[in-house]
């Protein structure tokens, strides 16, 4: 089994965004160490509990400071941009870390409605021309726009020799059959769907059209796990993050573990919190493998891409070294 990582970049109610930001370079460092196949940063807006709002810029530093796992967006919201300028930036990176580049495409505003004004003055618009803009980026990326085309004399350089692998994620089937209608490889956010996510799987897969020879559908399924040594210590940790998730995204500063537990919960909140807890993997190191891989089994998935988000770094590090440990030495008995 692949397993990758998404990451957020979360504050904790003792960091500031430089800490958050330096603990997400030593958790790409961490998951390389381990075996992790891709590591992926989130772009967020305006949202006081998240660092991340430029994850090009976050790419630059993690590559700087790793070797070998694949490093990209997760996503980049490409309704804000320009094509042009996202395949500048991402051959840019491509340059400088050959043959290690995803960029994940995403259509969310990333933040709130003013958040998404003073970002985009008409983002709806460009919402509904995710194709076209889609199939632009492909031509700035592969460089092969036709003769007549206003653009064939510019180039998005540096032209890499290993261009940047798109990839485009969603949480429906219109997002899919995008994707499978470009020949692109999907991402599935199965941690933020309440969708039927294996149809919208298996509707990738009968649209899916390769843009080029031996083309495959290739599926990432991502979902949000903590791992433990025991079932007990997992579902505390989870505390915080159920917690920090239920006052809103992005909210300012997880919570301890112990504040976690101070906080009063409503019936409603309850609720809440139990359907939240349905929708993520909590448990021991065997318990957490045995759900990966039931959907891993379930999607028919080729990667499974993992967030976590901890109070403490160690405990996120440590949640990523348990499940790593627990699937890839026993795989490799």
């Amino acid at each position: 089994m692949r397993l990758s990582i998404l990451d957020q970049s979360p504050i904790s109610s003792n960091q500031t965004a430089n800490d958050a930001l330096i603990e997400s370079m030593q958790l790409a460092q961490a998951g390389e160490a381990l075996g992790y196949t891709r590591y992926w940063i989130a772009e967020h807006h305006g949202l006081p509990g998240l660092a991340c709002s430029a994850p090009e810029v976050m790419l630059s530093y993690i590559g700087a400071n790793t070797n070998r796992i694949r490093i990209g967006s997760g996503a980049v919201l490409l309704p804000h941009y320009r094509p042009y300028k996202v395949a500048e930036v991402f051959n840019m990176l491509a340059t400088l870390f050959p043959y290690r580049i995803d960029i994940g495409i995403g259509r969310a505003p990333g933040g709130s409605a003013e958040v998404t004004n003073a970002l985009s003055d008409n983002f709806l618009q460009k919402v509904w021309e995710l194709p076209a803009l889609v199939k632009e980026l492909f031509h700035f990326l592969e460089d092969d726009f036709s003769a007549d085309h206003e653009y064939s004399k510019i180039s998005a350089s540096p032209i890499p020799e290993n261009s940047p692998v798109p990839w485009l994620l969603g949480t429906s089937e219109k997002s899919a059959l995008l994707a499978a209608r470009n020949g692109m490889p999907y991402t599935f956010g199965h941690f933020m769907s309440d969708d039927d996510g294996i149809a919208i799987i298996q509707a990738y897969r009968d649209a899916f059209r390769p843009r080029k020879e031996a083309q495959a559908p290739q599926v990432i399924v991502t979902v949000s796990a903590i791992c433990g040594e025991t079932t007990e210590q997992a579902e505390e940790i989870a505390e915080s993050f159920l917690i920090w998730s239920l006052q809103g995204e992005g909210h300012q500063g997880v919570p301890s573990i112990k504040e976690a537990k101070q906080y009063k919960l409503t019936e409603k909140e309850k609720d809440s919190l139990n359907k939240m807890r349905q929708n993520m993997i909590i448990g021991n190191p065997h318990e957490v493998k045995r759900k990966l891989m039931e959907l891993q089994t379930n999607y028919q998935a080729d990667e499974i891409m993992i967030n976590t988000i901890t109070y403490s770094p160690k405990d996120r590090i440590q949640s990523y070294r348990l499940i790593a440990k627990e699937i890839f030495s026993k795989e490799n008995l």
